[in-house]
């Protein structure tokens, strides 16, 4: 529900009352099509840029542990991811690496996204987990993403998913916190469907 940065979308809603994916995926690509080059990102200074979002799932923490836990079953709560392929390692132990793909950030040439991700930390008992990206084409190597959930009673849960990214010439640190909150605040809210419609597929 909420995030560190929020002056993008304030802004948008003074023009439209709602958000699309589509639609933050077109600013994005708008705003990368301005320069000439292709997207080429500067790392500067050490401090990481921070950003948070929180949602509440209407599904018991394990359930939801269960579901977003594993990678096979990422594209059932990642709208624009198609696919996620085991590297190396084992699943569930840190130094597993995985490599995601599909439309989470808009290229030049209009093809597909890819990230190499390596698991770092992982705590089933305490519902956590944070990945490090390796290597991509999105130049956002060497950023973080931690999720935790947190029983939050009567039945739900509270998804508490962080990033850090690396400070990059090029690009704003408003806009790229905002669009990657957007982002993962619609996984968030997709688990609770992606659940509903395994349980009718189980049933």
């Amino acid at each position: 529900m909420i995030h560190e940065r929020s002056n993008f979308f304030e802004e948008g809603q003074k023009k439209s009352s709602s958000h699309t994916l589509f639609q933050v995926v077109q600013f994005l690509s708008a705003s990368m099509e301005k320069k000439e080059e292709p997207l080429k990102i500067n790392k500067v200074g050490n401090s990481k840029w921070h950003g948070s979002v929180q949602a509440i799932v209407n599904a018991p923490i394990e359930k939801v542990w269960s579901i977003v836990s594993h990678s096979s079953r990422l594209h059932e709560w990642m709208p624009m991811v198609e696919k996620c392929t085991s590297v190396s390692g084992q699943e569930g132990i840190p130094g597993y690496v995985r490599l995601v793909s599909g439309l989470m950030f808009p290229q030049k040439d209009r093809g597909m996204s890819w990230i190499k991700e390596r698991l770092i930390l992982i705590d089933p008992l305490l519902h956590t987990y944070t990945f490090q990206m390796e290597e991509s084409n999105i130049g956002l190597d060497g950023s973080l993403n931690s999720l935790k959930l947190i029983d939050y009673g009567d039945g739900t849960t509270l998804v508490d998913w962080k990033y850090d990214i690396d400070p990059a010439n090029g690009m704003s640190k408003d806009n790229i916190i905002d669009y990657l909150g957007y982002l993962y605040k619609s996984c968030i809210n997709r688990i609770e469907g992606a659940l509903k419609a395994s349980s009718k597929l189980e049933g």
